[in-house]
């Protein structure tokens, strides 16, 4: 016995079963984020007075720079699916809903990839 409408069967529509897995990634996302600011805040408190050399010097650890760039690709993921969620259940044209997604993602990869890379130039200089 099945759920869906006749009309969903004759058309093949249905789930497309990727709900579920996104809405574990926003929670698993979440939850990685809780730690990952608590160490940013208190170590951004740490260097707040440091100059750009103690800074470097800081980021350079390997630890350091591999929990920042934990950080933003988390962070950036987090918004990415964050604003999909609210793209696709507020705006109604699909062929706006569409655009407005890629370019979304589209500029959350680069803003992410940008910030990664602000982060390894600062590490490995």
């Amino acid at each position: 016995m099945s759920i869906r409408t006749p009309l969903a069967h004759a058309r093949g529509l249905g789930t497309a079963k990727d709900g579920t897995h996104h809405w574990w990634m926003q929670r698993v996302t979440s939850i990685a984020l809780v730690p990952l600011v608590l160490w940013f805040v208190i170590a951004m408190l740490s260097v707040s007075r440091a100059d750009y050399e103690t800074f470097q010097h800081w980021l350079s650890h390997p630890i350091n720079a591999g929990l920042m760039v934990t950080l933003l690709f988390t962070l950036f993921y987090h918004a990415k699916l964050g604003m999909q969620v609210i793209i696709e259940d507020y705006v109604q044209p699909e062929w706006v809903k569409y655009t407005v997604l890629l370019i979304t993602q589209f500029l959350l990869f680069l803003l992410g990839a940008i910030s990664i890379v602000a982060v390894l130039k600062v590490a490995l200089a």
